[in-house]
């Protein structure tokens, strides 16, 4: 997350105004989206990272709200009840009333929030990098033993190619030229396994015929 992205819903063009400035004198500003709440029906999720949620018209507060829950981003609801609770008993959002300091409240509980979001995709991140790397790991170790037990058939099939190629008085041209095909291609399947190992010339050259 480099810059976290805060979407603001609110019909109230003061509250959006008032959240913004105060944010400014954080060290730490994000990128923000003001919406109303006519618009904000289908939010996508992948366009912000946190949600606050103020006075919608009525009519429109249940859905909103809930649109926003569905993105699975954090949200915050500012709320003029009373009772937070009465926003919703099942919801998920953090519910901040509006007293005296809620403006501070509230970016100290945001700022908290998106710092939170971004360690957690970061762990999850490395989660990703971990598991690809596990995965790299094991096929590495397949690959080991693949090519040790290639290496060990490649010897014997280039070993008997080499002692079919001196009985030349006992072959005929044709099977003479596929002895030696089944040679080379054996030598080169020798080199590309044996790629990346010091000691490859030594082992390859033993198998060059004078």
């Amino acid at each position: 997350m480099n810059q976290p992205t805060v979407l603001i819903v609110s019909d109230e063009a003061e509250f959006s105004r008032a959240i913004t400035t105060r944010w400014q004198l954080q060290a730490s500003v994000p990128v923000f989206t003001l919406m109303t709440g006519d618009l904000c029906q289908q939010p996508d999720g992948e366009t912000f990272d946190l949600a606050i949620l103020g006075a919608v018209a009525p009519e429109l507060f249940s859905c909103v709200r809930a649109a926003l829950e569905v993105s699975g981003k954090p949200l915050l609801v500012v709320s003029a009840s009373a009772d937070p609770a009465s926003v919703s008993s099942r919801s998920q959002a953090v519910v901040l009333r509006k007293h005296a300091d809620w403006l501070e409240t509230l970016v100290l509980v945001a700022s908290e929030t998106l710092l939170r979001s971004e360690a957690v995709a970061c762990a999850e991140n490395l989660e990703r990098v971990n598991a690809s790397l596990e995965c790299q790991a094991l096929l590495g170790r397949y690959m080991l033993e693949m090519r040790h037990n290639l290496n060990n058939a490649l010897t014997t099939v280039l070993g008997n190619s080499e002692l079919l190629l001196l009985e030349e008085s006992k072959l005929s041209a044709g099977v003479r030229f596929q002895i030696e095909t089944i040679r080379s291609m054996g030598l080169r399947m020798h080199e590309v396994l044996q790629q990346g190992e010091p000691s490859i010339g030594g082992r390859a050259r033993r198998f060059s015929r004078r």
